[in-house]
């Protein structure tokens, strides 16, 4: 399915400076009264928040330096220096990091999308049936992209109506990291009941029963309510619509867009229409050339680290399937040691324009967290605990894990095997702060303190405190 990016709305909650509270509104400046009328309308702006996703700031860009390049998976080829990339890889983040203030912007900027949505649907002439789907799209959206958020930030201004005037978007503090969870899953409790199970034609892609319950599982496991986790999930697998690929490797393939195993994906479509994706060229080797993506430019980002590579078991398929050692060249013929991830292999109708979408929930994060949820709920790993692990190592060509194993040592063996099964895709760093590992893994990565417990969360942008110091203020140990 092809998103067409279209911003609709009124005003955008505080942005990097007094005129960048940003009037938002068609392209074709059709005025805000005049729209809103009809289905065809409501979809449009339903389309526009799904446009959001796609930007530098949600998944073309940030959030895999996010939820990636922070943890031990890996890097990015600016491994020096204050550039953005090295601040955060290397936990030296200043508060103007560009990375970080792109994340909250078109964060943002997808949050007024989905307000502008459930604020004037109800006016629109349409069939009601419609009218539920498009408030549950907009709703798990929303939920989407404040989970992101609050696990990024920490207390995050709260924004759940259209913010219209400049003076309104002062009034917006931060709230409580507690508020913003419960409002995730007051919109996704609502989202699972509006939401069909699944989808036909051009409307593939688009949220899903099953990806409210499993987006609502995590948010479960994130805070530590594992009996709801362990539960939400089950209905996810008891549901019958979702089963692992049998080839790891076809995962990746973009003529499996939207497979079996996928619960959401943001759609990227090549073809120079402005929908494609960036991330082979993004994580090619820095100095490659043509010898490995044949149009545009590599940026060697994303890279797996040495802690990644050697986490992999003997004999795992995924590995191969996920990262190669390096590349022959072009010209020399020589191979050249420069790691790179196979996930995201296309070639691009011109640089950053490819069909890879982004994988956001998958079957096999669904069974590994059911696993984690089994075993901190029931104090050790249950018998289905141990199948639901066991189905994605017998894909990569794993033996079982065994019964018998401790509670604590059934933990770790989830976090491996997140880590080699989800590698690349924005879960480590996430997965690790939510397992409390983040701190000793991470040191133990830099072989020295580097990380502090300040450092789960990341500095609130700079230019949202200059704009807003009374509601906008600073978390601990960042003091610039």
């Amino acid at each position: 399915m092809k998103f067409r990016l279209l911003i609709i709305g009124a005003l955008s909650l505080g942005l990097a400076s007094c005129s960048d509270f940003l009037e938002l509104a068609p392209k074709d400046a059709m005025n805000v009264k005049n729209f809103y009328r009809n289905a065809s309308d409501m979809q449009a702006a339903v389309n526009a928040a799904y446009g959001m996703l796609t930007t530098a700031g949600e998944y073309g860009y940030a959030y895999y330096n996010v939820g990636e390049v922070r943890s031990d998976n890996t890097m990015n080829w600016e491994g020096g220096g204050n550039l953005p990339d090295a601040e955060l890889d290397q936990f030296k983040m200043a508060s103007t990091n560009e990375i970080i203030r792109l994340m909250w912007l078109d964060t943002y900027r997808g949050i007024l999308a989905c307000n502008a949505v459930l604020d004037h649907i109800g006016g629109a002439t349409m069939d009601q049936a419609l009218r539920d789907r498009f408030i549950g799209e907009a709703k798990f959206l929303r939920a989407l992209m404040y989970f992101n958020l609050v696990r990024t930030f920490g207390d995050v201004p709260l924004v759940v109506s259209e913010t219209k005037s400049v003076a309104e978007g002062y009034t917006q503090s931060r709230r409580p990291a507690s508020e913003v969870y419960s409002q995730i899953m007051a919109d996704l409790t609502d989202a699972e009941q509006k939401l069909p199970v699944s989808y036909t034609g051009s409307d593939m892609g688009r949220a899903t029963k099953g990806a409210a319950r499993g987006l609502l599982g995590k948010v479960y496991l994130t805070t530590g309510d594992f009996a709801k986790a362990k539960d939400k999930l089950k209905e996810v697998i008891d549901q019958n619509t979702y089963q692992l690929l049998d080839d790891y490797k076809a995962l990746w393939l973009v003529a499996n867009a939207n497979n079996q195993e996928s619960l959401f994906e943001v759609q990227f479509k090549k073809g120079g229409t402005g929908t494609g994706s960036n991330f082979y060229n993004n994580f090619a080797p820095r100095n490659s050339g043509t010898s490995v993506i044949k149009v545009g430019f590599p940026s060697g980002r994303n890279i797996p680290t040495a802690d990644l590579i050697a986490a992999y078991e003997p004999g795992d398929v995924r590995k191969d399937a996920s990262l190669a050692l390096g590349y022959t060249d072009g010209v020399t013929g020589k191979f050249v040691a420069d790691p790179y991830t196979l996930k995201f292999q296309d070639t691009p109708f011109a640089e950053g324009d490819a069909d890879n979408n982004w994988p956001v929930l998958r079957y096999a994060d669904v069974l590994l967290m059911y696993a984690e949820a089994l075993n901190e709920a029931n104090g050790g790993p249950t018998a289905e605990a141990l199948d639901a692990i066991n189905a994605v190592r017998k894909r990569a060509k794993l033996a079982p894990l065994p019964s018998g194993i401790n509670k604590a040592a059934f933990a770790l063996a989830i976090e491996h095997e997140r880590q080699v099964e989800l590698a690349f895709e924005g879960h480590r760093w996430f997965d690790l702060v939510r397992t409390g590992r983040a701190v000793p893994v991470m040191n133990g990565h830099f072989k020295g303190p580097v990380v502090q417990e300040f450092n789960k969360v990341f500095p609130i942008p700079q230019t949202q405190i200059d704009v807003n110091p009374q509601g906008i203020t600073q978390n601990p140990g960042y003091t610039f």
